[in-house]
């Protein structure tokens, strides 16, 4: 359990680190290429760590799961695939590199109207459903440390992406929000939707083949 810990610091530090205070020395240094592989590699080996550790970790059982939460657990995990398939089928200029995108559309698109960082919320959501059905000491740390990078890193998206695109990015700021859903709109899309349904089905198809429960639509088949 130590090491998951160990592990989720790690992962979040560096990426922290990477991300932004150490960012543009090492790039200037590495150049962008080089510094993308560095980063790629780092990520990869704390991620690595993370899940040999929450494989080792003993499991400790903190509840049962009732079966509703099961059920409401797979309609979030739908909502996260699309908001997830959302973020890689509409422009986002909150992806590293994709800021010219404000020079391109009128403003958000798609899964983008939902939310300016649907991909971390995606995560946020994962991380909320496995803590909630799984229901041990490892799973909730886990969960914890993934909830915590995706939310956390997304402000701090918000933070540099402002300085960097400045009256840009605040005017496509200004037509989205940080919390889904905030605006009160709910649809992103036929894409997303269809991605994200070819995502959530492809994901909970393969959930019981790495040992995890049979869960979704593969319950009733």
């Amino acid at each position: 359990m130590e090491q998951l810990a160990l592990a989720l610091l790690a992962f979040i530090g560096t990426h922290w680190l990477l991300s932004h205070p150490l960012r543009a020395r090492l790039a200037g240094a590495m150049g962008e290429g080089l510094f993308a592989g560095f980063y790629s590699l780092v990520a990869l080996a704390t991620f690595g760590w993370i899940i040999w550790a929450f494989r080792a970790a003993p499991v400790i059982a903190l509840w049962v799961a009732p079966l509703w939460v099961w059920h409401l657990g797979s309609v979030a995990m739908l909502i996260a695939s699309i908001l997830f398939a959302g973020s890689m089928v509409t422009p986002n200029p909150a992806l590293t590199g994709q800021g010219r995108v404000l020079k391109t559309q009128t403003g958000p698109q798609g899964a983008m109207r939902i939310t300016r960082h649907p991909m971390m919320w995606s995560f946020a959501l994962w991380s909320c459903v496995h803590a909630a059905v799984a229901g041990h000491q490892a799973a909730v740390l886990l969960a914890a440390g993934i909830g915590f990078q995706a939310l956390f890193g997304s402000l701090m998206q918000d933070r540099k992406k402002a300085k960097q695109l400045g009256a840009a990015w605040a005017a496509y700021a200004a037509e989205t929000s940080w919390l889904p859903f905030a605006r009160g709109r709910f649809w992103p899309g036929w894409a997303a939707v269809v991605a994200g349904l070819a995502v959530f089905l492809a994901a909970t198809w393969l959930h019981p083949k790495l040992g995890a429960p049979v869960v979704g639509l593969w319950e009733y088949l």
